[in-house]
């Protein structure tokens, strides 16, 4: 009993805060480890390594066969990657796409997506096979130039890193997400890669701007233009962390009798073409960019976007440079070079050090190949040894042969020397013997497997051709691997075949993105891009709101929703912008060009600004630089505010008067003349001089006037020597010009209103 206690006991003595701290250290390793960072050695992660290395197993070579997609991802994930085999074959696709891979791994015969954002078609209907770029990584897998590890299951091995001759970690770029760190790495071009290597070869010690001068920027799939300063490329590549400002490639296409349109030729790197289409048919539809007119799609194999303008007289520059801002015609690639050093440590590193980590890599692939042919050479070398004996010794040979019982221990247990020596004398060309004059059990085998065939009189001369070419190979490995200078000399050579191989001749090879300057984009207003037209704003209770064409007359009769009558209803101008006032105490900004037009009903304006339901729309006031507000509360608070500073910039606009509890916005008139009138809902009015009132940004105001119950019911501001004016009930204009008895210090009580003013107590008097 007290063995099957103990074991319970054990587990229950750890620490809930250890257990978890211990099994989460060991989730985020197996995540930084083994799948979402690369190795800075071969640029791959786990899944894509098994999936190159499945494939060479398959022999799927660059110039043989396809095989089914289904097959390579099941061999995948039966032999080497234990996951869904959808995530292997969502990876083996990705390798496959030439707009997401700079260097395609994988060649596709298939449906494997495509830039608009559509997905593969199922495994089953595909077909691939490894690209000349793959077999360059896995180069040197047969001459044990990588250590090897046991898969999941212990049944077979898988390499632990690939011997790569080209940096592909920087040549294809990588992102992933890690436990508390992730990497970001945009691709690069091969041939500049391998001018920096061969120029770090050179200068161990060089700086990293000095590299910039091999690589100046990244090479995206997508071509594009990238816009950073070199100042910033360079201190983006030196920390190993930065970004870079690519936008799309165009040009100005011209349509004859002054028209034009932009031909959009290059999209941004793993923007989908679908969506950066949709994005610019809101902006139409918004009329965010107002002197965008339409946009279409006429791409084949090739990127062919069309951007017209709304008006031939606009600026192209402008154009695009409000779509710049406006959309992903402009994107900023992030720059996060986290990488696994010797596929261990994560360190976020420059581009010398990954270069750096790359060329020891290199190094020690060339050392161990090395290592790895002599040994075959001393195992060929030992064989050939044993068949010149046999040819001097040859009716010796085939004697033992013939007539021992076990002629392989026959020939092992003869001492060869005598009769070496004595052909050495009669033909000089024949080599000492290395041995004792005994035949090692190698040297016997390959006797008895040598065919008749070989036992020719020139077999002989070639022999003894092949050993001294060996002897000499042999020497020269032998020096190589005592010479650091060979060593960096041959991995420079490798380099330059590479380069070669995939440089400006090889399909693919040119730099696909350039590079130029930002320039000054200026910031035109948008009422300079807008065709200066005349509007009628019509807004209704319900606050539904159009623009009507023209400026019709304001009594004519409109159409409204059932149960929906008019309430704003002003002349304007395409160019103007509109400030929303809201109850709340909240100003929006609409600019006039952007409503919808008058032959419907028009839609809703808090769909367009964010004015809560539970706010009233108070007042629409056409936009006047430089001009004053008069805003005041329900609770008889208020203040002088430059109508610039209630400019909005976002859809959930700018708080201008503060508001508690229960109380609103009442008032927000143009501020005209040098006094103040305010009325309360005692019918008490009180007139003072504008200059008591402050002039804010944003507050709750100063008192105006002071209230034993209720509060303000309107406030208006007039010029004293021309007197103030109401509305009297029949609707006659009426003006007050001695204002004496109501005259008063601000936040007084006030006297009585003059008899015959509205019952509403409101002036009511526009003017």
């Amino acid at each position: 009993m007290s063995d099957h206690t103990s074991t319970p006991n054990i587990g229950l003595s750890e620490p809930l805060r250890r257990a978890l701290g211990d099994r989460y250290l060991t989730y985020a390793l197996s995540t930084i480890m083994h799948r979402a960072l690369p190795d800075a050695r071969d640029g791959l992660k786990p899944v894509h390594r098994r999936i190159l290395f499945a494939m060479r197993e398959l022999r799927l070579s660059s110039t043989g066969g396809f095989r089914k997609s289904a097959k390579i991802s099941g061999d995948v994930m039966g032999n080497y990657h234990p996951h869904g085999d959808a995530a292997i074959y969502d990876a083996m696709a990705r390798l496959a796409q030439d707009f997401n891979v700079r260097f395609p791994l994988i060649d596709g015969q298939g449906n494997f997506g495509n830039i608009d954002g559509d997905n593969p078609a199922a495994a089953r209907y595909t077909e691939a096979r490894m690209t000349a770029v793959a077999e360059a990584l896995l180069d040197g897998l047969n001459e044990n130039a990588v250590n090897y590890r046991e898969n999941y299951d212990g049944t077979l091995t898988e390499p632990v890193v690939l011997p790569a001759q080209f940096p592909n970690l920087l040549a294809n770029g990588s992102s992933g997400i890690a436990v508390g760190m992730a990497t970001n790495i945009p691709p690069h071009n091969i041939a500049e890669l391998c001018d920096a290597c061969l120029h770090l070869i050179e200068s161990p010690n060089a700086r990293d701007d000095t590299l910039l001068k091999h690589v100046p920027g990244p090479d995206f799939p997508t071509g594009g233009v990238i816009v950073e300063t070199t100042d910033q490329i360079a201190h983006a590549y030196s920390t190993g962390k930065g970004g870079f400002r690519l936008r799309c490639s165009y040009e100005v296409e011209d349509l004859g009798r002054g028209q034009w349109q932009i031909v959009v030729t290059e999209i941004p790197y793993q923007v989908q073409k679908s969506k950066l289409i949709e994005k610019l048919a809101e902006l139409i539809h918004t009329k965010k960019v107002p002197i965008l007119g339409d946009v279409r799609d006429e791409s084949a194999d090739d990127i062919r976007l069309i951007l017209d303008p709304r008006s031939k007289n606009v600026d192209p520059d402008i154009l695009m440079g409000m779509l710049f801002r406006n959309s992903d015609l402009e994107v900023r690639f992030s720059l996060n070079m986290n990488v696994l050093i010797d596929g261990v440590i994560p360190k976020v590193c420059s581009m010398k050090e990954v270069l750096r980590a790359f060329l020891d890599f290199r190094r020690e692939v060339l050392e161990r190949r090395s290592h790895h042919r002599m040994k075959k050479i001393d195992h060929r070398l030992e064989v050939l040894e044993g068949f010149i004996v046999a040819f001097l010794n040859l009716d010796r040979v085939i004697d033992i042969i013939r007539y021992d019982a076990d002629p392989k221990t026959a020939l092992m247990m003869e001492n060869w020397s005598e009769i070496h020596s004595r052909a050495l004398s009669e033909k000089d060309y024949i080599p000492p013997m290395r041995g004792e004059g005994e035949l090692s059990d190698v040297q016997a085998e390959a006797i008895l497997n040598m065919r008749l065939r070989s036992l020719r009189r020139l077999e002989e001369f070639e022999l003894l051709r092949e050993q001294s070419a060996l002897m000499e190979e042999r020497a020269g490995l032998e020096d190589l691997l005592e010479s650091e200078i060979l060593q960096w000399s041959a991995i420079s050579e490798q380099l330059r075949i590479t380069k070669k191989q995939f440089g400006k001749n090889w399909d693919g090879g040119l730099r696909r993105t350039k590079f130029a300057d930002a320039g000054s984009i200026e910031n035109v207003p948008i009422e300079a891009m807008i065709d200066r037209e005349p509007i009628t704003v019509v807004c209704s209770e319900m606050g539904w709101i159009r623009a009507m064409t023209g400026h019709i007359d304001l009594d004519r009769e409109l159409k409204f929703k059932d149960g929906d009558n008019p309430n704003f209803i002003f002349h304007a101008e395409t160019t103007d912008r509109l400030v929303v006032v809201g109850s709340n105490g909240r100003f929006y900004t609409l600019p006039a060009s952007v409503l919808p037009g008058g032959r419907g009903m028009g839609e809703p304006l808090r769909l367009m600004v964010d004015l809560p339901n539970e706010n009233q729309i108070h007042t629409i006031l056409i936009h006047k630089a430089g001009r004053k507000l008069l805003v005041t509360s329900s609770a008889g608070d208020g203040f002088i505010v430059s109508e610039d500073d209630v400019i909005a910039q976002t859809r959930t606009g700018k708080q201008v008067l503060n508001l508690r509890d229960n109380v609103q916005l009442i008032v927000c008139k143009p501020v005209l003349g040098d006094a103040v009138a305010v009325v309360g809902e005692n019918r008490k009015m009180l007139v003072f001089d504008l200059d008591e009132l402050p002039e804010m940004v944003r507050g709750k105001g100063v008192r105006l006037q002071k209230y034993r119950d209720g509060g303000l019911s309107d406030a208006e501001t007039f010029d004293r020597t021309r007197g103030l004016s109401w509305l009297d009930p029949a609707g006659r204009t009426r003006t007050e010009v001695e204002l004496d008895e109501w005259s008063g210090k601000r936040a007084g009580i006030g006297r009585m209103a003059p008899r015959g003013f509205p019952r509403d107590n409101r002036f009511n008097y526009t003017k």
